[in-house]
């Protein structure tokens, strides 16, 4: 794990052209942005967070979870049987197992985005045809815009990316832990959770049929790493929330314990965020640090250690 230099050279090149080939054209075809822009919704927070979750459901998602990552901010988890069939199929899926869907007053005004699914497919190197749960959230949302970033991003681009030198890659996950089975890993990470390790909670889980794969969705609230620093550092600025960022993932892979490394997991759904300044990943330095250290201490079932207390 942790393999920095695993998207570079020949190999990494190989691994892309071949897993561009099993991915369908719809999903390959043009440049993408992280998020979408849905339809205008009617009425306050309230009233377009509960319209949201109606559609969702109306259109064969399930609601899998629901929270506010700061104040302004509502969260709509769903996933169906599309998206934990390909997840499935496809190494360390359980990373794009669902889909994040944000009802956010921004400005005094509320609007709902959610996570572009062709997008997070091609960033998660996932197999299989998401075109059809492209057109289902599309549908159930609207669609006004895609959003996120000064330039989308293609297929390829997505499968290869890193921010930029020595900044990590989708498979240079951090391993938080390791147990004797798949079932001892969630059990800990269900008692972690349950302990609030790290000052991080548990917004939902998804079990992959067929698999001993499940992923949990975990709000954090640990130093610079809470979800409410981030939102309030480097989302504030944006025209759009990219609240559907939030929150993280835990992935129990047979006996392992995986986390998105959160330099990767930040910079895929900011990939225009400058590195100095304002609003900056210079703001959030030690974000990613914090991050892993909770979740570390959460798939651990124990506090977070004394040389992540900084």
């Amino acid at each position: 794990m942790n393999k920095q230099s695993s998207g570079n050279g020949l190999i990494g090149k190989l691994f892309i052209g071949a897993a561009l080939m099993g991915a369908p054209i719809s999903a390959m075809a043009a440049a993408m942005m992280p998020f979408i822009l849905g339809s205008a919704p009617s009425g306050d927070l309230n009233a377009a967070t509960t319209s949201t979750e109606q559609a969702l459901k109306q259109a064969g998602f399930e609601v899998v979870g629901k929270y506010s990552p700061d104040q302004g901010a509502n969260i709509i988890v769903v996933t169906n049987d599309a998206l934990k069939s390909m997840a499935g199929n496809s190494e360390n899926g359980g990373f794009g197992a669902m889909e994040r869907v944000a009802v956010t007053n921004k400005g005094g005004k509320v609007e709902v985005s959610y996570t572009n699914p062709s997008y997070h497919f091609n960033a998660y190197r996932m197999d299989g045809d998401i075109s059809g749960v492209q057109a289902a959230i599309e549908k159930a949302l609207g669609k006004q815009q895609e959003f996120g970033a000064e330039k989308g991003l293609t297929a390829e681009e997505l499968r290869g990316y890193h921010y930029m030198f020595a900044m990590p890659y989708f498979d240079d996950e951090d391993e938080l832990a390791e147990y004797g089975s798949y079932e001892e890993a969630v059990k800990a990470v269900e008692d972690g959770l349950k302990a609030k390790r790290g000052g991080a909670e548990k917004v939902y889980r998804i079990d992959i049929p067929g698999k001993k794969m499940s992923v949990f969705g975990v709000a954090l609230n640990y130093k610079s790493g809470a979800d409410g620093n981030i939102n309030s550092q480097i989302n504030s600025a944006t025209k759009h929330s990219h609240a559907a960022h939030f929150p993280y993932e835990i992935l129990v892979s047979d006996d392992e314990v995986l986390a998105l490394n959160g330099k990767f997991r930040i910079a895929i759904n900011w990939p225009s965020l400058s590195m100095a300044g304002e609003g900056s990943f210079m703001s959030i330095m030690s974000a990613p640090d914090h991050i892993t250290a909770s979740l570390t201490a959460v798939a651990k079932n124990s506090d977070v250690a004394s040389n992540n207390d900084f």
